[in-house]
């Protein structure tokens, strides 16, 4: 009887955010508490920093490997950021929401843009600092870049903070606990959907409405 449930597909989780505002510590949060949420780990031909391993953060890969991988059809999507290449793996996405799993992305505006161009149902998230001096702060606490690229960075950000409107939901990342609360809150309403549970409750529903 099992294999006659149908599995409803997994949710798209499109997370955004300036260079700063935590998003990575929110996503790793989420990933830790919630097995059914899968990282879709983003090819990039960016150098790799201190603290980053291949495979885990990023796969990192040339500029030759980057162009085949397109030609070949295997991003979902991909972009230029601040002078490097991102890309998202099409068979990491798609396997992954068949099987009913929610894919979590890590993406600029640019790729979220593309994602929900795709598939419209996908939940596009975007995540805001608390003020523009929280926003530098916390680049300088990374000690990691020059002023001069921090500087730099503070000027993508307002750029990229510009798209906000895009999204779907918005979260001012103050307060980390109640942050990462509003994000599951998130999570669970989307998979709470009329049209999720249609499919999830499917012989729940047919006994309900069918009991004469």
């Amino acid at each position: 009887m099992s294999s006659d449930i149908a599995i409803a597909q997994g949710i798209l989780f499109v997370f955004s955010a300036p260079s700063g505002a935590g998003k990575s510590s929110l996503v790793n949060a989420l990933l830790a508490d919630d097995p059914n949420l899968v990282l879709s780990i983003s090819t990039t031909t960016r150098t790799m920093r201190p603290g980053e391993n291949d495979h885990e953060h990023y796969h990192f890969v040339s500029h030759q490997e980057f162009d085949a991988a397109i030609e070949g059809g295997k991003f979902l999507e991909h972009a230029l950021v601040f002078g490097n290449r991102y890309g998202t793996s099409r068979e990491a996405v798609e396997g992954p929401i068949s099987k009913g799993q929610d894919v979590l992305f890590e993406i600029d505006w640019q790729g979220a843009r593309s994602v929900k161009a795709q598939y419209p149902q996908a939940c596009l998230i975007f995540i805001l600092p608390p003020s523009v001096a929280s926003l530098r702060e916390r680049l300088e606490r990374r000690a990691q870049d020059s002023d001069e690229t921090i500087d730099r960075r503070m000027r993508d950000a307002r750029s990229e903070m510009d798209h906000f409107d895009e999204f779907d939901f918005v979260v001012v990342n103050d307060v980390f606990a109640s942050a990462l609360a509003d994000l599951k809150s998130i999570i669970r309403s989307q998979r709470l959907t009329a049209k999720r549970q249609q499919t999830k409750q499917q012989f729940l529903l047919d006994e309900l409405l069918n009991n004469q």
